[in-house]
């Protein structure tokens, strides 16, 4: 079923603001093991029993409450991406309890800090909802949200399936923190080392009392063993911020233990989410963004098999404080909470925004029972068409010097002609290509964009792979969404000059292609914190640090192409971008 969503009455059905404010602050809650965990509590000053809404990260809960407006990601010098856990000026006033705390060994909690995802946070969760539940101003029922690191300790909370949790509200989350964020693609990912310290619009961790798994864990002798290994790395080698943090663990242990973990184990799985799906049975909402950093939605929505739902917002750049979803929010936890009949739950559970045609969609499933899959080819002199190659047997290429030697950037780019008709791609996206190298690894870089007839560039989908992570799980695999292990016994070098296959998925679009507009594909292999974007939100990939030589294959043999799935696309659309006729003039 297809509908075309949009405001209703609903925003006139959920709870009004009509009461004040009371506040406590560091009220201290004993967890299992003795720490004490330090909580505000903000709640409507009058008498009564109210349900109750619990958020809970490492960045200080005394800012997440500051008073100032919302401010744009890339555009205010006050923008702060750890203000996440909502508003209590918004929640309380209609009717709610909320409760924001700081983590085990942050701001004015006690214990040891080992990084965001440790189950001893969903652990001390379970334990605080308890406490919230038993006291006098709460009718027992509770429920958790907040965005990003609110949204992962709010899912590692619902794992312990504690009995007064009746729902959650999830958004900017992830399922697999290896392949999603620190590893994608078996590429180590700084955003959390610039997210320690606050680098580039946060405030960062407000640690007091950090502590690393892998100094408590290792012998010395592995320990040694596996940090010599890492600075066999030319990568890591000539990058003295990763020098650093393998000499002095002290100085970020979080992310100290990330380095030491370059391949997917246990150590990610105990972080990750879709381990665990079975044991969340709570009522979930989904909220993600397409394009965005984290695309773990779709993973969440697809692996919790409670009551659920999914909202996919326009894309577009974020704010801070997180405010933006508060009406929404609210009508959320009307119908789990209050038992207000919002009408949340009788509309198709899936709810997307398709960019292009700028147009918000229902579905009842994902993905979409009736796209169709098409292969789009890359072709000589830099075209992307509907028919592989034929004809020519010479390779592209580019070659990378590292970032210690130039920040210039070489790639391969490949475009279509202009679409005659609108080209509708909504699911999942997946690069098929053969290369080769000079060296026995390198970093793909992987973009897919979308130009207007004006020659602007719209970045539909980024992704990383390492060329020795290249092995396919084919019985995790599926129809654009290649599954690779990431493990180090499924790690391979390369062999120079082999003509190789790789398989990347670029994460599920909701995108029109309007007439006039083409498809671009980018193949890169360089990213630096002087690219612009990184001024905006730091968050650059450490990529190979050799000179190489890549070529890329498309012929007869080696039909290199995207893999997309169309939908509501005329088959005209296809047949003209499939022409050959279409290389002469492009």
């Amino acid at each position: 079923m297809i509908s075309k969503g949009g405001d209703c009455e609903w925003r006139e059905q959920i709870s009004q603001p009509e009461y004040q404010i009371a506040e406590e602050r560091d009220v201290y809650v004993d967890v299992r093991d003795g720490v004490e965990i330090a909580v505000n509590v903000f709640r409507p000053d009058a008498e009564g029993t109210f349900p109750a809404l619990f958020a809970m990260a490492g960045y200080g809960k005394e800012t997440q409450d500051l008073d100032y407006p919302p401010q744009p990601l890339g555009e205010s010098a006050m923008w702060d991406g750890t203000i996440e856990a909502g508003d209590p000026r918004e929640i309380v006033p209609r009717g709610y309890v909320h409760v924001v705390a700081d983590v085990r060994g942050t701001g004015d909690s006690g214990g040891e800090y080992t990084g965001m995802m440790a189950s001893k946070e969903g652990k001390d969760g379970h334990d605080v909802i308890e406490w919230i539940a038993e006291q006098p101003w709460c009718d027992g029922n509770v429920g958790m949200s907040g965005y990003s690191y609110f949204s992962f300790t709010t899912l590692k909370t619902a794992i312990e399936q504690p009995e007064h949790l009746k729902a959650i509200y999830v958004s900017h989350a992830l399922a697999d923190f290896y392949r999603e964020s620190v590893y994608p693609g078996g590429v180590l990912n700084m955003f959390y080392y610039g997210l320690w310290d606050g680098r580039n619009g946060s405030s960062g961790i407000a640690a007091n009392n950090p502590a690393s798994v892998m100094l408590q864990e290792l012998s010395e002798q592995e320990l040694e063993r596996r940090k010599e290994e890492l600075l066999e790395d030319p990568a890591i080698r000539n990058r003295p911020n990763l020098y650093h943090t393998l000499k002095y663990p002290f100085m970020n242990p979080p992310f100290f233990d990330f380095l030491l973990n370059p391949y997917d184990g246990e150590f990610w799985e105990e972080r990750s989410i879709y381990p665990f799906f079975d044991q969340i049975d709570v009522p979930v909402h989904v909220i993600g963004k397409s394009p965005h950093s984290l695309t773990g939605y779709w993973g969440l929505y697809q692996g919790i098999e409670a009551p659920k739902k999914l909202t996919v917002k326009p894309p577009g750049p974020e704010e801070r404080p997180w405010r933006e979803d508060g009406e929404m929010f609210i009508r959320w936890w009307d119908h789990w909470l209050k038992g207000n009949d919002t009408g949340v739950m009788g509309e198709a559970p899936i709810d997307l925004f398709v960019a292009g045609a700028n147009e918000w969609r229902k579905y009842d499933e994902w993905p979409l029972p009736d796209i169709q899959w098409e292969e789009l080819y890359l072709r000589r002199r830099g075209k992307l068409l509907f028919r592989p190659e034929m004809h020519q047997k010479e390779p592209d290429a580019f070659v990378q010097e590292p970032l210690h030697v130039t920040s210039e950037r070489k790639s391969v780019k490949y475009v279509s002609p202009a679409v005659p008709g609108d080209l509708e791609v909504i699911g999942p996206v997946a690069l098929n290509f053969y290369a080769s190298i000079d060296q026995d690894d390198t970093t793909w870089v992987i973009s897919l964009s979308d130009v207007s007839p004006s020659g602007e560039e719209t970045r539909l989908a980024k992704a990383y792979f390492r060329a020795s992570h290249r092995a396919l799980d084919h019985d995790r695999s599926e129809k654009g969404r290649p599954y690779h292990p990431h493990t180090l016994e499924a790690a391979e070098p390369v062999e120079p000059g082999e003509v190789t296959e790789y398989n990347v998925g670029l994460d599920p679009i909701t995108h029109v292609f309007n007439p006039g507009h083409r498809v671009k594909l980018t193949i890169e292999n360089m990213e630096s914190p002087l690219d612009e974007e990184m001024h905006v939100h730091y968050h650059p990939h450490v990529t190979s640090g050799r000179t190489t030589v890549h070529r890329i294959y498309r012929n007869d043999n080696y039909q290199s192409h995207l893999e997309i799935p169309t939908h509501n696309t005329d088959e005209s659309v296809i047949a003209m971008l499939g022409d050959d006729n279409l290389m002469r003039g492009h």
